[in-house]
């Protein structure tokens, strides 16, 4: 019996040496286990006579009593040291402040806001929101809308072309939201009243420029629209988008191949510290373009110019945030730095109403 007390203290010690449960186990495989050194012992007493089983077999259930209540011992001290460890590697410092919830992390886009707030404004006036393709015939983004041949917008180096088609005939990216009035005044009889929101391109890039911007355009299209009421449309716009009370508004003369007469609209600010306040001061600042729908245009568009007459405008959406919110540079409105977002971005649950304020 000497080697059995040699094996017990044997297993004794490789339980106690155990570092972890994954140890412990091996050591309880290798001695109780089905082919282990215990149960080897345990499965020589069928061959013993009765006097040598009876003696023999308590010493080795005693033998295997003690490395149970070892191996329970050490398993309890091991979980033990392991919830401790647990509870040390993810201790919660309850001094910390609260994490802000997504809704109050998020920010809205300040184009997305503006985009938005334009459409609540349109809205109230009674407009409906037209779309079209980012990808337009030259027809509809240069014939329909009175461009003659050899104009400088149709030369590669102001629009983005893709290649020739077997005809001949080139797609490209649009470059303003009119083709969407085209389309419009196609599918839709008289009296019309859009906006036109929409991504364009450009082949331009600066710091008030970038290769793709934004645009809302506008068209009203009945047989009594006068540039009175283009006039007022504006001036109520502007007034809404602000948020002023008051803004005086100066109309010049000028040319674009889709109106006559065409003007270029400037409102009253001032400048100061680097700021421009609207509604006050004694500058000027251009901020759209307008005018009458040419006659050609109605033409091309299946509607009689002598019954039906209407007026359309069109803004930069990039160039009217960048005015109210105070952004110095066009790029930094896709860069997509988060810090930046931070700052001039608005919560999501801040939606614009007139009732409420828009930049509220």
């Amino acid at each position: 019996m000497s080697d059995l007390a040699t094996l017990e203290k044997t297993i004794l010690e490789q339980i106690a040496a155990a570092g972890d449960e994954a140890a412990l186990e091996a050591v309880r495989v290798a001695s109780l286990g089905k082919k282990g050194s215990i149960s080897a012992l345990l499965a020589t007493l069928g061959k013993m006579s009765p006097d040598e089983r009876k003696t023999q077999g308590a010493a080795i259930n005693l033998a295997k009593d003690k490395v149970t209540e070892a191996l329970a011992a050490r398993r309890d001290v091991l979980k033990s040291a392991a919830l401790e460890a647990r509870l040390a590697s993810e201790t919660i410092d309850v001094t910390l402040p609260l994490r802000d919830a997504p809704a109050e992390t998020g920010r809205i886009h300040p184009l997305s806001q503006v985009w938005d707030e334009l459409t609540t404004i349109f809205a109230d006036m009674g407009f409906s929101v037209a779309e079209g393709p980012d990808i337009e015939t030259d027809d509809y983004n240069f014939t329909k809308l009175n461009f003659p041949e050899g104009h400088p917008a149709r030369e590669m180096h102001d629009t983005f072309f893709f290649n020739p088609k077997d005809d001949g005939s080139r797609m490209l990216l649009r470059t303003h939201t009119s083709p969407v009035q085209v389309r419009t005044m196609l599918s839709q009889q008289p009296p019309i009243r859009v906006i036109c929101p929409g991504r364009t391109y450009r082949i331009d890039s600066d710091a008030t420029h970038t290769p793709q911007f934004h645009q809302v355009e506008g068209l009203v299209i009945d047989k009594e629209s006068h540039l009175g009421h283009l006039k007022w449309i504006l001036h109520e716009f502007c007034k809404a988008f602000f948020e002023v009370d008051h803004i005086n508004m100066r109309f010049r003369p000028s040319f674009f191949p889709f109106t006559e007469p065409s003007l270029e609209v400037d409102i009253q600010c001032r400048r100061d510290k680097g700021e421009i306040r609207f509604g006050e001061g004694e500058d000027w600042l251009e901020i759209l373009g307008c005018g009458m729908v040419h006659p050609n245009v109605l033409r091309a568009c299946g509607i009689d110019p002598d019954v039906y007459q209407g007026f359309a405008w069109g803004m930069g959406i990039d160039r009217i945030a960048m005015l109210k919110y105070g952004m110095s540079d066009l790029r930094q409105l896709f860069d997509s730095d988060v810090r930046w977002l931070s700052h001039y971005g608005f919560r999501p649950h801040d939606v614009p109403t007139l009732a409420g304020g828009l930049s509220s």
